[in-house]
């Protein structure tokens, strides 16, 4: 466990108290914070997702409980951040693909009997959007769709002022909509936007596009640093990349008319290698009144993203009222 702790402020009515969790595949983090998005603690842990719930639940109010501990602070609300599929309101997680014991997991429920406080969740993708949105790139808009675009791709979407979740939590799986009729397979089938524009799409992408160059065992991050040193294959591919992910913004721009759509790791660490074909696609595919209105931007909060979308599902919610 690593963690980190700033003097706690004093908690009030107005400034309360909030303990978060980022629950990723790979590590679980507990974060301390407030509604203002001060991060006061941070612990993190590697999550065991292939322990059974109940197992992994311990592991989770134990690594919080030492921060807590050590921060002397009392929280006020309860905030988690959590891959789907899931129950947002009932806070019951689906067997998500990086938490697969996970079978119909009552975390809100444990929760808020472990703590005896409100507990809030939300799903990862929402809870990023959200956090730019507050905090981050974000700011100012009414419209707005987050990228996750990291190992994968999915996306929070945000429409007058409010975070959009669909009929079954699952609005912006967009990772899962069918590009090409062939292409890299990635989210269940060939061809899908995740397949085109995600870091393991990209390499999958790299190998089918030069089999001879780029194996099955190439890492997302070779390729990354390759087009970022200027690499004329591996700029093609990033190029490709930015491309496939124009047409699949273009039809976004069309349909939700956003006023910015925030692209999260790849086009952070990419900049406009990424970014400046997919604009171009844009221009030439959506209809010019919704292109002209849109910026598609890099994500701005870098590593502050984790520990305030751990924290976003119950700010938002008290925000909400």
């Amino acid at each position: 466990m690593s963690a980190s702790a700033t003097t706690p402020p004093r908690p009030s009515r107005s400034n309360p108290i909030l303990l978060g969790f980022d629950i990723g595949g790979t590590k679980t983090a507990a974060v301390i914070g407030t509604p203002a998005g001060e991060i006061l603690a941070r612990a993190e842990t590697p999550t065991p997702s292939a322990e059974p719930f109940e197992a992994a639940f311990q592991e989770m109010v134990t690594l919080a409980d030492g921060l807590l501990a050590s921060a002397n602070v009392q929280p006020q609300r309860i905030s988690v951040a959590v891959g789907g599929p899931l129950d947002i309101e009932r806070g019951i997680i689906y067997s998500p693909p990086h938490l697969p014991t996970w079978v119909n997991a009552p975390l809100k429920d444990r929760l808020a009997a472990h703590y005896r406080l409100p507990v809030f969740v939300e799903h990862d993708g929402n809870a990023g959007a959200l956090a730019e949105w507050y905090f981050g790139a974000g700011r100012g808009t009414q419209n707005m769709i987050y990228l996750t675009a990291g190992t994968g791709l999915g996306a929070g979407i945000i429409l007058n002022g409010r975070i959009y979740r669909g009929s079954t939590d699952t609005a912006g799986e967009i990772g899962h909509i069918r590009m090409a009729e062939d292409g890299p397979r990635e989210y269940g089938k060939a061809g899908s936007w995740e397949g085109y524009c995600s870091g393991a799409g990209l390499v999958k992408l790299a190998h089918l596009r030069q089999p001879l160059r780029w194996s099955e065992n190439t890492t997302t991050r070779a390729i990354i640093e390759q087009a970022l040193a200027a690499d004329p294959d591996a700029v093609r591919l990033v190029t490709e990349m930015g491309t496939w992910l124009g047409k699949g913004l273009a039809i976004l721009v069309d349909v939700l008319n956003p006023q910015a759509i925030v692209v999260g790791t790849l086009g952070v660490v990419l900049g406009e290698l990424l970014l400046a074909p997919a604009r171009e696609v844009i221009r030439q595919e959506a209809l010019a009144v919704a292109a002209e209105a849109c910026r598609v931007v890099p994500a701005e909060l870098g590593e502050r993203l984790s520990s305030l979308s751990a924290l976003m599902a119950a700010i938002d919610a008290r925000n909400r009222g």
